[in-house]
């Protein structure tokens, strides 16, 4: 017996989606950004406290196979989506209850904000991994750059809209109205994704044993369908890449405007600038790709999978340059390089996310959420560890070095050979498999590899 296959989604539903993405952007924004500021600003807490609750619910995210792993036994993704989006809502308004208290009661403070926090990285893996694979499993090939560009720019319109709008009302500032204003967000953002979520994914799908499988897809333990999935090639290739390409990824957030500061002797506000460029530069990327990747002459350029590599190539060269550029300040276009560099992430983000979407199904029947949630799990970890990385390798330059022009450029340097290995890694996700013995979990050669994501 075979799933009957699912019609595609149109704009409309794909537009439906994303505004969950932007909910999601909503909550989070104000959760590690704006208590974060209020934290170090008007309480005058060390920057460690919101530093490391940030980072907790990073961590948390590794358990995102689990939350894919439920989705996949129960068939729907709606009840995981509509159940994380509430988990994220409680934790977002018990995180702002734990910065106010934390003027009062430092330790309470902190303790609630552990839970809560928590509670957000649970959210945001069990929400964000199923609202990926429905996508998947929901959007034609054509659509697939497209739709991930929709998701990506519809959170930042999240973070855009709450940051304006929530900034506005929480002056003049108090704790009363810190917790009123994530309260009315929360609130709103979990409305949002009930509407938009609303029959939307139809009827849950029958759980039926594929062929050559020694255990019925419904049947298998967390730990067997890890294995499982883990012992696919091609599954475990992809997470590797998502791991080390976010994690350079993630490694530049933290030094770009230090080392603007530093070596170039931009003040804040030029540096601050230069970040908004480097963002408009990956909005212009991921759009620049959606378009290829939705026309006839843009596909003709290469597929999803090709773009990730020719992403990660151009990032690895424009951090080269950014390195080169140090030697040269203040006379280097930086503001070029930067751009250049957005741009190259943009076009790399859009890919590595369609590219996902397309090998979400490629496998073992009913192991997509768990895919999905392996992956997520590797990203997560990448941001979690990147920041902090970046950050640690330029003291040690600096300290080894003495010179931050060298410092600097040394962990540039560093960054684009970590996307150079990444490129490496995506090529190896495509590469045909060689002829082997079955393995544990995996079909034997012959056997169908079943791709749902593409129904």
């Amino acid at each position: 017996m075979t799933n009957s296959p699912q019609p595609t989604l149109g704009w409309l539903g794909i537009l439906r989606l994303g505004l969950i993405q932007t909910s999601l952007g909503a909550i989070i924004v104000l959760t590690t950004s704006t208590l974060n500021r209020v934290m170090v600003v008007e309480f005058a807490l060390p920057a460690m406290i919101p530093g490391a609750l940030v980072a907790l619910h990073h961590l948390v995210q590794i358990s995102r196979p689990r939350w894919g792993y439920g989705s996949d036994m129960g068939g729907r993704r709606t009840p995981w989506i509509l159940g994380g989006m509430g988990l994220l809502a409680l934790g977002g308004v018990m995180a702002s209850v734990a910065t106010a208290w934390m003027a009062h009661n430092l330790a309470g403070g902190t303790a609630l904000g552990i839970l809560a926090f928590t509670l957000i990285g649970v959210g945001v893996g069990a929400c964000g991994t199923s609202l990926l694979v429905l996508l998947a499993q929901r959007v034609g090939e054509r659509q697939r750059a497209a739709a991930a560009t929709t998701l990506w720019v519809m959170m930042i319109i999240g973070f855009i809209i709450t940051a304006t709008t929530a900034g506005h009302f929480l002056d003049p500032f108090s704790p009363g109205r810190l917790v009123m204003v994530t309260t009315t967000v929360s609130a709103i953002a979990l409305v949002v994704t009930f509407i938009a979520i609303w029959g939307i994914e139809g009827a849950a799908k029958p759980v039926t044993p594929g062929l050559g499988q020694p255990h019925a897809a419904g049947k298998a333990s967390f730990r067997e369908a890890l294995a499982q999935v883990w012992s696919e090639p091609k599954a475990r290739r992809f997470t590797l890449f998502v791991f080390f390409s976010m994690l350079a990824y993630s490694a530049q957030d933290l030094i770009l405007e230090p080392f603007a500061g530093i070596v170039f002797g931009l003040t804040p506000g030029q540096s601050t600038q230069l970040a908004g460029t480097q963002n408009g530069g990956v909005l212009a990327g991921m759009l620049l790709l959606a378009f290829m990747g939705s026309s006839t002459w843009g596909r003709r350029l290469g597929t999803l999978q090709d773009w990730t590599v020719r992403g990660c190539i151009a990032s690895a060269v424009a951090l080269f340059a950014l390195s080169l550029g140090a030697f040269f300040a203040p006379t280097w276009p930086l503001r070029i390089t930067v751009f250049a560099l957005g741009l190259a992430n943009g076009l790399f983000a859009v890919a590595a996310i369609g590219s996902m979407m397309a090998l979400v199904g490629a496998g073992r029947e009913q192991r997509e959420g768990m895919r999905m949630g392996l992956w997520g799990a590797a990203q997560a970890l990448a941001f979690g560890l990147g920041g902090f990385l970046g950050t640690a390798a330029v003291d040690l330059a600096r300290f080894l070095m003495e010179s931050p022009i060298l410092a600097y450029a040394t962990v540039f340097s560093g960054e684009a050979v970590m996307f150079l290995v990444s490129a490496v890694l995506a090529v190896r996700v495509t590469r045909p498999l060689p002829a082997q013995e079955p393995r544990a979990g995996y079909p034997a050669q012959g056997e169908p590899l079943t791709e749902t994501g593409a129904s």
